[in-house]
C-alpha cells in the first residue's frame, strides 16, 4: 500500500478497506455525477474502476465536472483518469471510449460488482437498469438533480434491493440546468452508498 491507502487503512480498519479495494466499480457516463463520484470513491479507498464515455471535456463542463481548463479537448476518460492518478497513483482504470447502447451495455459492466449510472438523457438511464437489474449488480443511480436550492430534496430511494435512485425524481435538466453544487450533493451520495453498502454487505 501507498502511504495514502495506509491512512485510509487505519481509518477503515483492515478488514473493511481490504472489502473496500476488492470491489470493482463500474461508472457509466463521466459527466457531472460520473466524475465526481469516481472522484468520492477514490477519495473513500475504492481502487479498481471501469471508465466508460465517449465525449471529450467542454468548456461548458467545468461548472460542475471533475475536470480543468486545461483539459479541454480531452477525452473524458483520458482527463478523468489522469485527474483520479493525482488522488492515488495505484487506481486501476480500465476505459471505454465507447457510446453505451442496449446491444453492449451488458458486455461493458458484466465483470463489475457495483454499477455507477451517471447519464444525461432519461431513456438511456432506462435501458441501462432495464438491463443490468437482471444481472443483481447494485446499480445506484441519479435522477432530479438540476437548478439551485432544495437541496434537502436530493434523497436516497432505494427501488429494489439492488437499485438505488438519488435526487428529487423531479426536476428535470432540459428545463433546468445542472448547476454544480446539487450535482455534486448527488454524486457524494452515490459515492457513500456505495461506501456504506461494501462495509456493511461484502
Amino acid at each position: 500500500m501507498n502511504d495514502f491507502e495506509k491512512d485510509l487503512c487505519e481509518q477503515f480498519g483492515k478488514d473493511n478497506f481490504a472489502k473496500i479495494q476488492k470491489i470493482k466499480i463500474g461508472i457509466a457516463g463521466l459527466g457531472g455525477l460520473g466524475s465526481n463520484c469516481a472522484m468520492n470513491l477514490v477519495r473513500s479507498g475504492f481502487k479498481n474502476f471501469k471508465l466508460i464515455d465517449f465525449d471529450k471535456v467542454e468548456v461548458s463542463n467545468l461548472n460542475r465536472q471533475f475536470y480543468f481548463a486545461e483539459q479541454v479537448d480531452m477525452f473524458k476518460i483520458e482527463a478523468l483518469s489522469i485527474n483520479l492518478k493525482r488522488i492515488n497513483c495505484d487506481v486501476q482504470l480500465e476505459t471505454g471510449c465507447i457510446k453505451i447502447e442496449q446491444a453492449n451495455v451488458k458486455e461493458l459492466f458484466f465483470d463489475c460488482d457495483i454499477v455507477v449510472e451517471a447519464l444525461d438523457r432519461a431513456e438511456d438511464k432506462s435501458m441501462l437498469v432495464a438491463s443490468i437489474l437482471p444481472l443483481e449488480k447494485l446499480i445506484v443511480g441519479a435522477s432530479g438533480i438540476a437548478g439551485i436550492g432544495n437541496s434537502d430534496m436530493i434523497a436516497i430511494h432505494w427501488m429494489k434491493k439492488n437499485l438505488v435512485i438519488v435526487g428529487d425524481l423531479r426536476s428535470d435538466v432540459n428545463r433546468s440546468y445542472p448547476i454544480s453544487p446539487k450535482v455534486n450533493i448527488a454524486a457524494a451520495k452515490q459515492a457513500d452508498i456505495i461506501l456504506e453498502y461494501v462495509i456493511n454487505n461484502s
